[in-house]
């Protein structure tokens, strides 16, 4: 299992280490690196919803918080991004934890509705607290990330940068999903009580899910800031969470991987209708009516998301050709 954790990993490098030798466009860099930023968020929110069976419609928040951290830090105290980064992710799982204890004990559409004005709340802050984060006009001029004398500016080292922490994610929830802490996340979504009996502190598992998950969605916040330097709090309110939300089911709230195609696939999605909008003004804002009947559609025809249907189909194919070569079932 270790082995074959490795190889994807080694796998998943290799094709963003060669991937800019095929793609020439700065647009569709830039492109390539919000998918990895929208990775980051989706697999911790995997890990809350599809192995732990926690729903959370206020990720927004979290991602909002680690990029209004690491921006104001570094531009009004000159903090070094890095540093900041840090800040964010450790303010964030501050906040998850104080959050997490009381609306954790909720259920179903109860948590849902908790979680959802978790995110309310957080976007007001982020909009009125003028002092601090400059209200609607947003922050400016934040700074890019550097290591030594090299600054990520280009289009082609910030898709390398944010592939790479992907990459890093994705191999610590692999390790976290296949460990013993991982069996007992599992085993949350299967029945709290049977959990219970076994052994597992449910709450403390719960709240812990919920904060990793936080984490996660802080460390894509700041790196989004810290890409495009500048935010606004239009950048992280209801839809964002809903598209967040939307990415992992597509993908597979069950899979790790499964957030790359789905973040993927949303992220390309919402730059399309964005081209329509500006073609065809008419049809401008469509974006939660197309995440909408992509969440019906999911649900109806794959409801366990993008890799568990293609890992269906390459079986059928697979089983297909077996009888095609057998003597006795062939032709």
């Amino acid at each position: 299992m270790r082995n074959s954790r490795s190889i994807q990993i080694l796998g998943g490098a290799a094709a963003v280490a060669v991937l800019p030798l095929f793609v020439t466009s700065n647009y569709q860099l830039a492109i390539l690196t919000f998918i990895a930023i929208n990775t980051i968020v989706v697999v911790g929110l995997n890990l809350l919803m599809g192995f732990a069976g926690q729903i959370s419609l206020g990720h927004a928040a979290f991602f909002g918080l680690g990029a209004y951290t690491s921006a104001v830090l570094t531009t009004r105290y000159q903090l070094s991004p890095w540093l900041g980064i840090l800040a964010g992710i450790g303010l964030t799982s501050a906040v998850a934890f104080l959050v997490g204890l009381p609306c954790l004990r909720l259920k179903g559409h109860y948590l849902a509705m908790a979680t959802l004005g978790v995110g309310w709340i957080a976007n007001i802050v982020m909009t009125h607290w003028e002092p601090v984060t400059l209200g609607s006009s947003g922050i400016q001029s934040i700074p890019k990330l550097a290591i030594g004398a090299f600054q990520f500016t280009s289009d082609k080292s910030h898709f390398y940068l944010t592939w790479a922490a992907a990459l890093v994610v994705l191999a610590i929830s692999l390790n976290l999903v296949d460990s013993r802490v991982g069996r007992a996340i599992r085993a949350l979504h299967g029945s709290e009580r049977a959990a219970s009996t076994l052994g597992v502190d449910v709450a403390r598992m719960k709240v812990a899910v919920f904060v990793v998950s936080a984490a996660f969605a802080s460390l894509a916040g700041s790196l989004y800031a810290h890409t495009v330097n500048f935010i606004s709090p239009s950048a992280f309110g209801f839809l964002l969470s809903v598209e967040i939300v939307v990415m992992a089911v597509i993908g597979g709230m069950a899979s790790v991987w499964g957030a790359v195609l789905g973040a993927g696939a949303i992220t390309l999605l919402v730059e399309w209708l964005r081209a329509v909008g500006q073609a065809v003004p008419s049809l401008q804002n469509l974006e939660m009516v197309a995440h909408g009947a992509i969440l019906m559609l999911v649900m109806l025809v794959l409801p366990a998301g993008l890799v568990s249907g293609i890992g269906r189909l390459l079986t059928r194919r697979q089983r297909g050709r077996w009888r095609a070569d057998d003597p006795a079932t062939g032709p």
